[in-house]
């Protein structure tokens, strides 16, 4: 089939395609998959002439590729899937990996590597406000295939300078994103980063991606009301290139089940006219999209076909940056050996809709949107008949709801993310004059609660005009006084200084894309900051760069994923500077249990008069403590000046009046592979001004 598959997309021969097509579709006489068991009822189906079946351009527009990250896979492989989705009208997604900036200008030639689909995971790599409006579509993985609950890992040696860049970490250093629920506790937890995204970028659909699993209906049902747009229901046979063996055998189930559970249980909660709908999960051919589409997805994804088309021999190396085809690799001289073309896809696209278009016809579709859900076209007599399968009943997979005859089975509406109201609309309004022509403005405004992702919409409004490097720093000044709702400061760009006289909820500075963000206590409190909880858990999640300042403690989880910012803070929870790959965290006081835990990157300072923080506290098992040297010493004294400086800090101010003293009871806490990296880099450095003198 891989023979096969290659030589027709190669040809653009369609003859060939269906000698493929054969061979998987076949299958079902060997009862692989579920779908192997189903089969097209054509007894009660009325024939239509092909001509009337919608034209293959329109049915180009619902397929994707999958979310495969560029350092999973190389740039050429990666570039190619991207160009080829967008010159026929569909979506390529760039993964958990970030991408290049260079990749959102067309080229001159009119192609465009630019991914519609930007994947926000929990690694959170690369992910700041100017990828964010680089974007048609914003997909949340909640879970990956083959491994739900999991988070992805890139070895190190994957890590090159151009992947670093890209993820915003160190060179040699591996990644790991963390499972899913350090961000995503609840429902209510996921629909507040679906808001936050449809305000970073307001053009795009906001995707979440479910895995295939018992209950997922359940789960769906509760992604629509959190207000997606799109849902995607991932086969488990999907991801596998990264996954360990142990859950490609023993996680997930077929998108059959998922698609199937998902699709009835939107219908009995009427909420399945709010979402569109998608699938993927080796699908690889016509008839895998058609029976997806009877059993209710309107959208399909495509990975595991499109690399075998550009070249992919399924030599299951992807892990070991060996691929012979210059694929899954980041070495140079494999990466020469990559031969595919943006025109092996589209071919391969295109024969999947002509295939499509001819069951159509047969069963008697003129649209795709017709079709959708109308699981009365599919019979499980094969299943029947199959010695294997004898005592299936796959009755409930077809099973249509009764309440299928009053509420739609598709989507027909598009979802109210309330954004009218967002006191992001009165910023703009009053910083025109610096968003268009950089003048400095200072404004105040009341803030409650209920005022959630402050800074997201006008961080985008800045990064579609300016682009990465946004305003020059301190270009809009906003005073802040009252509670922040959730997410402040959520994606802020370069130019933006926030200053809240109160505290905030969880998530401040989600995804800090160059801000200044400051929390310091009412004039009129009476309290010492140092030991109240000023800000929310979960603060800097995923920071890509900029400043926090603190005037008091944070809750858990602070800076997690963090990986270039850096934030002075009073005290914190649990689990502090977890995964985190680059920025500096000052501590100028407790910081709860599990700290540092999966930190690769990035350096931590914590104020210990006390002598009690120790491996009870810190995570060692990839940190090491280490004492200050001169250079740590000018960087700590400065970062605390400056957050005296901005917060009348009570404490901050005792520290440096008796700095000969204090600065003795901060301990670096200091990444060994982190320490590795840099020494290596400075040496390389080091050699080539050698070379070039």
């Amino acid at each position: 089939t891989i023979h096969l598959l290659q030589h027709s997309t190669k040809k653009n021969d369609y003859s060939i395609y269906k000698q493929y097509a054969g061979k998987i579709n076949n299958q079902s006489e060997k009862a692989i998959t579920l779908r192997s068991l189903l089969d097209f009822d054509l007894s009660k189906a009325t024939p239509v002439p092909i001509e009337e079946v919608e034209p293959v351009e329109n049915i180009l527009k619902r397929f994707a590729t999958g979310a495969m990250s560029f350092g999973s896979i190389s740039h050429e492989a990666h570039a190619t899937l991207a160009i080829a989705m967008n010159r026929i009208g569909g979506k390529s997604n760039c993964g958990e990996g970030g991408e290049d900036e260079i990749r959102f200008e067309k080229k001159e030639n009119g192609d465009w590597e630019r991914s519609a689909i930007k994947q926000v995971a929990s690694g959170r790599f690369g992910v700041t406000s100017y990828y964010l409006a680089n974007a048609d579509e914003l997909q949340i993985k909640l879970a990956q295939g083959a491994k739900p609950g999991e988070g992805g890992q890139l070895p190190g040696h994957k890590v090159d300078e151009w992947i670093g860049r890209v993820r915003h970490s160190t060179p040699g250093v591996g990644l790991i994103s963390p499972p899913p629920h350090h961000d995503i506790y609840s429902i209510e937890d996921l629909a507040q980063l679906i808001f936050d995204l449809k305000n970073a970028n307001r053009e795009a659909r906001i995707n979440v991606k479910l895995v295939s699993e018992v209950g997922v209906g359940t789960i769906a049902a509760g992604v629509a009301k959190a207000k997606a747009d799109v849902i995607l229901i991932s086969g488990y046979d999907g991801g596998t290139g990264a996954a360990p063996l142990t859950s490609l055998q023993h996680t997930g189930i077929p998108w059959e089940l998922g698609l199937a559970e998902a699709q009835q249980t939107l219908i009995l909660n009427d909420l399945r006219s709010r979402v569109v709908l998608e699938c993927d999960g080796q699908l690889k051919t016509g008839r895998d999209v058609a029976i997806a589409a009877l059993l209710g997805a309107e959208e399909f994804g495509f990975a595991t076909a499109p690399l075998v088309a550009s070249g992919c021999i399924m030599m299951r190396a992807c892990h070991l940056n060996t691929c012979p085809v210059g694929i899954a690799t980041q070495d140079p001289e494999l990466r020469k050996n990559f031969k595919g073309t943006p025109e092996h896809i589209i071919n391969f696209m295109y024969f999947i809709a002509e295939e499509l278009r001819e069951i159509m016809a047969q069963l008697g579709f003129r649209t795709l949107k017709e079709m959708v859900g109308q699981s009365q076209k599919l019979n499980f007599n094969k299943a029947i008949k199959h010695y294997k399968a004898s005592g299936l009943d796959l009755s409930t997979i077809l099973y249509k709801p009764e309440k299928a005859k009053e509420v739609p089975n598709h989507n027909t509406t598009t979802q109210d993310h309330a954004l009218e109201h967002v006191l992001d609309l009165d910023i703009i309004k009053a910083a025109i004059p610096s968003i268009y022509r950089k003048e400095r403005t200072r404004v105040t405004f009341k803030i409650k609660n209920t005022d959630r992702s402050v800074g997201a919409i006008l961080s985008n409004e800045i990064s579609k005009i300016y682009g990465a490097q946004g305003l020059p720093d301190d270009t809009i000044l906003v005073d802040f006084e009252g509670t922040a709702g959730q997410s402040f400061g959520a994606f802020a760009t370069n130019g933006l200084s926030f200053k809240i006289h109160g505290n905030c909820n969880d998530y401040l500075g989600k995804g800090l894309s160059g801000a200044k963000l400051i929390v310091k206590v009412p004039p009129t409190a009476t309290f010492k900051p140092e030991e109240n909880i000023i800000i929310g858990n979960v603060a800097l999640y995923g920071a890509i760069t900029g400043e926090a300042y603190i005037n008091g403690m944070a809750g858990e989880r602070f800076a997690v994923r963090n990986s270039g910012a850096t934030a002075v803070v009073e005290g914190i929870g649990d689990h502090g500077c977890e995964y985190m790959t680059g920025g500096t965290v000052v501590v100028l006081g407790k910081t709860g249990r599990n700290f540092a835990a999966g930190m690769s990157g990035g350096v931590a300072y914590v104020f210990d008069p006390n002598k009690k923080f120790d491996a009870t506290l810190c995570n060692m098992e990839m940190v090491a403590f280490e004492t200050l040297e001169e250079d740590d010493c000018t960087k700590l004294k400065r970062l605390i000046k400056n957050h005296s400086m901005f917060t009348n800090s009570p404490l901050a101010k005792r520290i440096l009046e008796d700095w000969e003293n204090q600065h003795n009871h901060f301990i670096k806490v200091m990444p060994t592979d982190y320490k590795k990296a840099l020494q290596r880099l400075a040496e390389e450095k080091k050699n080539e001004e050698l070379i070039a003198l």
